[in-house]
């Protein structure tokens, strides 16, 4: 049973609580950037409906005992994503949304402020990152027209790293850069 005065400890506790994650400076976050070993990620332009659209899958080999994907191919890298063929429980992972990846620049991190798209331009797929204010990012290509699903090649100064929480890495994954880049 919680008592009034129980209950006034619980929220000033949890007013305590919310003052140092709300005081943080505008560019700060509560989360932290960690490496990762990049040949274990590959970006994919993965098709939607009838191969028209495309949305951005990213899959993690965690564990060596099978692989989660295949290349073959270059400009562009034709993707087999064997992860779909077994249960790829504790062998690899796949973060196919925005609770799965977000944009990070530096300290910023964007989360929903920033969405990553592909669009086909020339037959290529492209992945941007958009924000409400009319920022556009290029993050990575294909390098070729194709079908199917297609290797995303990040451009120069970005890479895959996972969130952390202090020490903790998390089920999360940044596409990130150390400086905004130079916009055109």
């Amino acid at each position: 049973m919680i008592t009034r005065s129980n209950f006034k400890k619980r929220l000033l506790a949890a007013v305590a609580g919310l003052s140092s994650i709300c005081c943080l400076p505008a560019d700060a976050s509560l989360f932290q950037a960690g490496e990762v070993k990049a040949e274990r990620f590959i970006l994919v332009a993965a098709p939607i409906g009838d191969g028209s659209n495309s949305q951005l899958n990213i899959y993690e080999q965690v564990r060596d005992r099978r692989p989660c994907f295949a290349r073959q191919g270059n400009k562009p890298t034709i993707v087999n994503p064997l992860l779909g063929t077994f249960d790829f429980t504790g062998i690899c992972n796949r973060y196919i949304d925005s609770n799965g990846y977000s944009v990070r620049v530096g300290n910023r991190d964007f989360g929903p402020e920033m969405r990553l798209t592909i669009s086909h331009q020339a037959g290529e797929a492209i992945l941007m990152g958009h924000s409400p204010d009319g920022l556009a990012l290029l993050v990575a290509r294909a390098g070729g027209g194709g079908s199917g699903f297609v290797e995303l090649k990040m451009e120069p100064g970005w890479k895959v790293m996972r969130r952390q929480f202090g020490k903790r890495a998390l089920g999360h994954v940044y596409i990130y850069r150390d400086t905004m880049p130079e916009t055109k």
